[in-house]
């Protein structure tokens, strides 16, 4: 779509915008599985994983019942922060493939009902993108302005305080022209300036290529970090902030994130989107809910991301109470007809099995997969993958590299996925991938817990299925969130095609035997997969079980 046209396209859907009631969309009552491309297989032998390598296995993702995959950066990149330092946004990296591995991609999985989401980076470029190449060679290059430029502060040091979310201060100093520019995270990754019109047409050009091309939707990584304060206020100090946490809590990103402009670049992004049949946007937002759910849009229209990811239950301490209180408010805070999702881990997050144990990780399946609105997992988590070991010599995330020793390091979540008990777990022929397995990896393969009728895989296909065959799961309301000594319970219920029957769930979030009320009811599933179909009268839950009943 030519520029100009695209932008009167933008500015006319923003307008227009109206709210659907209950409109059936995919990414609604389906699964979104999010795939680390570098670790999901590797077809060309060198041990990182390429996109021929996710074609490769999208029978097995199709077989467990996911709606779409939703694909880490794979454009061409120096790779400082692994893929999201990006040099050229309408590309693929050789590391990964080529647009033609894409595109087959693509069509291969639409093929089999699944849908593409891709993960935009629109906050900050490659040092080594052409936009940012030209801006620095010149201050009066006509690109100097699409990145944050400031002259030295008063003792010729940063401009202000703001601070990178990867440690120590957010400006590098640019000895050519003589001035500082601004990076959220790496030196190797400057901010765009998001006031500039001509840095917004840009971006949403490239977002046309790819959904010209037929992908399904974004996912926009820091969508809240894209507005920066303009008279580049210093942040205030951090109360809470002591000596040995990250530098980048030391301050409070008052003046670097979620700035009120950030709204206005969110509904044109998803009003690009709308001239697209069935697009979803997603915004990466680590925000309190109060905060999230204003990324919906105005209340009136919902004109701003389709789902505000919701990555509160990784956040959240493990607890009935709390996850109670968190569901309620949630649920209390969305605007009328927004749709909800949930997050348990994805690739700068620990495995859930490592956060809460191999236990209770089964149990917070059950609470993903049948809370309402859109899950989100991510690659590995169907088997219960914990954290690898990741020895000092083999570390190669930059956030440990910059700070370590302080729990920064986001290695140990993006291990290799093991397929087999073949040479490489079948997830390559390299004598080294580019990660280290996790510990006891023939424990953890695709083709081990294939056979195991109680493993992860096993729970989480069952647990799919549910959804499916109850649209109480997928399309249901949620009532009754309740907590009591350790046990976290709901209803979800959709008497329109469920006969009036309502699922109740009951989740034993500790390690010890625990009562309920009195419930008679027919198990539909339980976290050790054993009794389903039992009818009885239900008055104790296990150590660490999760149980879903049909009243």
């Amino acid at each position: 779509m030519p520029l100009n046209s695209l932008q009167e396209s933008v500015a006319g859907a923003a307008v227009s915008k109206t709210p659907m009631t209950n409109p059936v969309l995919w990414w609604r009552d389906g699964i979104i599985y999010q795939i680390y491309p570098r670790s999901f297989q590797d077809t060309t032998n060198d041990g990182v994983g390429d996109l021929r390598g996710i074609e490769r296995r999208l029978d097995y993702l199709a077989s467990l019942g996911i709606a779409a995959i939703w694909i880490s950066p794979f454009y061409p990149s120096p790779m400082a922060d692994f893929g999201y330092d990006v040099a050229d946004y309408r590309g693929v990296d050789p590391l990964f493939g080529t647009l033609a591995d894409f595109d087959s991609l693509l069509a291969a999985a639409h093929g089999r009902n699944l849908k593409v989401i891709l993960d935009f980076v629109p906050n900050h470029t490659s040092s080594e993108h052409p936009w940012f190449l030209a801006a620095r060679s010149s201050r009066t290059d006509l690109k100097r302005d699409w990145y944050l430029w400031r002259d030295p502060g008063p003792n010729g040091g940063p401009p202000n305080n703001w601070m990178s979310q990867f440690g120590g201060p957010a400006w590098t100093f640019d000895q050519a022209t003589g001035q500082y520019y601004y990076h959220s995270f790496l030196k190797e990754q400057p901010d765009l300036n998001w006031r500039n019109p001509e840095v917004r047409k840009a971006i949403y050009n490239s977002m046309a290529f790819w959904l010209d091309k037929g992908v399904d939707g974004f996912r926009m990584d820091v969508l809240w970090l894209l507005i920066k304060d303009d008279q580049f206020r210093d942040n205030p100090p951090n109360p809470d902030w002591k000596p040995g946490q990250s530098t980048s809590w030391s301050v409070l990103p008052r003046y670097t994130a979620d700035q009120p402009e950030t709204h206005k670049i969110v509904a044109e992004m998803r009003a690009l989107c709308d001239t697209y049949a069935e697009r979803v946007l997603i915004g990466e937002i680590y925000l309190p809910l109060q905060e999230l759910v204003a990324y919906y849009g105005r209340p009136d229209t919902l004109d701003g991301a389709d789902m505000p990811f919701n990555l509160h239950l990784i956040e959240t301490e493990w607890n009935a109470d709390r996850i109670a209180q968190l569901i309620t408010s949630y649920e209390l805070l969305l605007p009328s007809g927004a749709w909800p999702n949930w997050v348990l881990g994805n690739h700068d997050q620990p495995r859930m099995a490592s956060r809460l144990g191999p236990a209770q990780a089964r149990v917070a399946a059950v609470l993903l997969l049948t809370l309402r609105g859109t899950p989100t997992m991510y690659y590995g988590d169907e088997l219960g993958l914990p954290n690898a070991h990741i020895a000092p010599g083999q570390v190669r995330d930059p956030a440990e590299k910059n700070q370590p020793g302080i729990g920064m390091g986001r290695d140990p979540e993006r291990s290799p996925m093991p397929w087999d008990s073949g040479p490489g777990f079948g997830f390559t022929t390299a004598e080294h991938p580019w990660l280290p397995f996790v510990d006891n990896t023939a424990e953890f393969t695709v083709e081990h817990e294939a056979s195991d009728r109680a493993s992860f895989l096993s729970l989480y296909r069952q647990l799919l299925v549910l959804r499916r065959e109850h649209p109480a799961l997928s399309e249901g309301a949620i009532k009754q969130v309740q907590s009591a000594n350790g046990v976290l319970s709901y209803h979800r219920a959709y008497p329109e095609q469920n006969e009036g029957k309502t699922i109740q769930v009951y989740l034993n979030l500790t390690d010890s035997k625990q009562a309920i009320p009195p419930v008679n009811a027919q198990v539909l599933l339980t976290s050790y997969l054993d009794g389903e179909g039992r009818v009885d009268v239900f008055e104790t839950l296990r150590p660490n079980e999760g149980i879903v009943l049909l009243l």
